[in-house]
């Protein structure tokens, strides 16, 4: 399978960046590596780049791109923006496809929106479509995801952290395995226990080791603000094996 990843503009792109001067680049390649990284523990996978590092690459640069090499899927990384340039209070994910919904593409679309608003915690801005260039002139299946807001003052704390650009890595590469059925090499050992599901702060997951005369020792996994999202993962690690509990603050 081919799989191209798209860091959305560039270093010298003028207007992308946070108002106190994180270019989105910098987040945008940061996960698209990471994503890389991780797609090469998996069988018959080959990753291709749609940026540079070296120049800032057009939008019909990027779409031949994928086109001559025929990928599979197209998967186009963003940190979203709200207003002319200040702080704001707006923030969350959100996934877009091209108006006519391909069903290929918004079921990725769909699989990534849940995993990563369950694994980061923020606000669920849904599955949406829109006219974008990438998703337009592609000839094959188009997602683009924005990851956080650069102008939200938490969020921008999140999107220049490593964890959360690891996490937001992780999530779309859980759900391209789990669209195309991706099969892990088999030379690849799975991490020990369950990954932290997310950046902002992690409910808290008791240990199956007893504790011992200096007390009891807890790993927090989680934090949300929907209670939903929180018995979810609660979910997910029950099923994984472990003993778990929600704590309400």
């Amino acid at each position: 399978m081919k799989i191209m990843l798209d860091a959305g503009h560039g270093y010298n792109t003028p207007g992308k960046r946070s108002p106190d001067g994180m270019r989105e680049y910098e987040f945008n390649r940061a996960v698209a590596n990471y994503a890389r990284q991780l797609l090469a523990n998996y069988k018959n996978v080959t990753v291709y780049f749609s940026h540079s590092d070296q120049r800032d690459v057009s939008l019909k640069a990027r779409t031949d791109k994928a086109n001559s090499l025929n990928v599979d899927i197209f998967v186009s990384i963003h940190a979203n923006a709200f207003g002319s340039g200040g702080w704001s209070n707006v923030g969350g994910i959100e996934t877009f496809v091209y108006p006519t919904r391909p069903p290929v593409a918004y079921q990725l679309a769909q699989k990534i929106q849940r995993t990563l608003v369950i694994s980061t915690g923020l606000e669920n801005r849904g599955v949406k479509t829109a006219d974008f260039h990438v998703l337009r002139e592609t000839e094959m299946d188009a997602v683009l995801v924005e990851c956080g807001f650069m102008t939200n003052r938490n969020e921008i704390k999140l999107l220049r952290s490593e964890t959360y650009r690891r996490t937001i890595a992780e999530g779309i590469v859980k759900a391209l395995a789990e669209q195309f059925r991706l099969q892990r090499k088999t030379n690849v050992a799975p991490a020990p226990g369950p990954k932290p599901e997310s950046a902002p702060a992690p409910s808290s997951a008791k240990p199956t080791a007893p504790a011992n005369k200096d007390g009891l020792y807890k790993v927090q996994v989680g934090a949300f603000e929907d209670e939903e999202n929180a018995q979810e993962l609660a979910q997910r690690l029950r099923k994984a094996g472990f003993e778990v509990y929600i704590d309400k603050e």
